[in-house]
């Protein structure tokens, strides 16, 4: 299992927040470069990138700084945030991002997904983000009706090779995943990577995600925190494989 650890960044900073809500925001380093760096140094091989200005306004608000930081560390980078069109997920791919995450416009333009797996396959994932089972967007700031799994099945019928869940609720809490919702993807969408996002708070959840078969993990507070290091992420990752 891969564990990636998290850069969210507003206003060019790298910040953590507290289930999506933007008024809870704590800078965790002024330099999202050096952050990157950091996770470089230690043997990290991916991270997960959301870009919250983008996600507030429908574009690719942060592109120039995450091509800096794909640059500086030659990392493997996955990129969420803001999302909306093909050109888009083109200019992304273009910048040597591994994996763009399409988040929001997964739910109300489900043929942009289609067409962005048709010309870029793997390099396409679909972020799903989840309050009480119902899909949310727009930044998390509206609740949709739509199960969480029904647009699982329906994302891995267009051809959607990896999946990232969040449980909104957990986010940014270190209160742990909801294990359950994942046990659930597993069974549900098994020829897809799922990625576990939200609550991870210690080793041994990193653990317990592996052993329910995920393909990945991300860790963004417990991190910036002090209770998960990066050697605890490389030694899950090492006992997974």
């Amino acid at each position: 299992m891969y564990v990636l650890p998290a850069i969210d960044i507003r206003e060019g900073k790298a910040v953590r927040l507290v289930q999506g809500d933007f008024l809870q925001k704590t800078i965790v380093n002024h330099d999202p470069v050096a952050q990157a760096q950091e996770f470089k140094d230690a043997g990290i091989q991916m991270m997960h990138v959301v870009d919250l200005d983008g996600a507030l306004m429908g574009k690719a608000a942060n592109a120039p700084l995450i091509e800096a930081m794909k640059k500086a560390t030659g990392l493997k980078i996955e990129v969420g945030g803001g999302i909306r069109t093909l050109k888009q997920v083109d200019d992304y791919v273009a910048l040597g991002i591994d994996r763009i995450i399409i988040g929001s416009a997964a739910l109300s333009d489900p043929e942009l997904v289609k067409a962005a797996v048709k010309k870029h396959g793997d390099k396409i994932a679909v972020g799903i983000d989840a309050k009480n089972g119902k899909v949310a967007v727009s930044g998390w700031l509206d609740v949709s009706e739509t199960d969480y799994l029904q647009m699982a099945k329906e994302m891995a019928a267009i051809g959607v090779k990896t999946i990232i869940y969040t449980d909104i609720s957990k986010d940014g809490t270190l209160a742990g995943p909801t294990f359950d919702d994942y046990a659930q993807l597993a069974k549900i969408v098994p020829n897809v990577q799922i990625i576990a996002s939200g609550g991870v708070s210690s080793k041994a959840d990193l653990v317990k995600l592996a052993e329910l078969g995920l393909y990945g993990a991300i860790v963004g507070k417990a991190f910036y925190n002090g209770t998960i290091t990066l050697a605890d992420m490389l030694e899950v990752e090492q006992i997974a494989d």
